[in-house]
């Protein structure tokens, strides 16, 4: 059960002082976005937005990076049952080949913040560059750590981009996407020396693997 956690009367938390400084604005709807994939060889990359409820706080819910699987897959649930909103953006590897990992990635996170169905008034970015032009928004590099609500929308990002990965693993046994989720460990990289690139693998990160690709 997660703490509840009340803005007016506490003292707020490490990870919660953009959310506070930005509700002392005014702004209420406050949305993080995150993404997962932007490294891996194969698969897409997926974007999370998510609105959370001022009174909403677990203290365990940080970088999806820095969880095991089972805590992602727990949290993932809690978060979705509390949230006001999430929305879900994902772009394949043909479209990060055609566009590049960084443009990619930005036309995942557009695509979440799309499928919010209650509109944000202010959003909070993971990273350098925010995707979106109109929104009031602030970029947060390492905001996965600093910002609840992006570290939540990034365990949504992670739990449903490893979903993927894990059906993909059905079609594509050889590779071992079960282990890897797609990135470029040593042994995906030797399955791919071994059995070639399959249509879920990003051409345009193969090159150093596979020169001739």
């Amino acid at each position: 059960m997660a703490n509840l956690y009340n803005t007016a009367f506490s003292e707020s938390p490490t990870n919660l002082r953009y959310e506070k400084r930005i509700r002392q604005q005014g702004f209420k709807k406050i949305a993080g976005v995150d993404e997962a994939g932007c490294g891996p060889l194969a698969g897409p990359v997926v974007a999370a937005a998510v609105i959370l409820p001022a009174e909403y706080y677990d203290q365990g819910i940080q970088d999806s990076k820095k969880m095991s699987a089972k805590k992602r897959e727990n949290f993932f649930r809690e978060i979705t049952e509390n949230a006001l909103g999430y929305g879900v953006g994902i772009v394949d590897q043909l479209e990060i080949d055609r566009l590049n990992i960084r443009q990619a990635t930005l036309k995942a996170m557009r695509q979440a913040l799309g499928r919010l169905k209650l509109p944000p008034d202010y959003v909070l970015f993971d990273g350098y560059e925010p995707p979106e032009k109109i929104l009031k928004q602030e970029a947060i590099a390492n905001g996965d750590n600093l910002s609840f609500t992006i570290a939540s929308a990034s365990i949504i990002a992670k739990v449903l981009r490893d979903r993927m990965m894990l059906e993909y693993h059905e079609q594509y046994p050889q590779y071992g996407f079960d282990h890897h989720k797609g990135y470029g460990t040593q042994l995906h990289r030797d399955m791919i020396k071994k059995y070639g690139p399959c249509p879920l693998h990003r051409r345009t990160f193969l090159k150093k693997i596979l020169p001739d690709i």
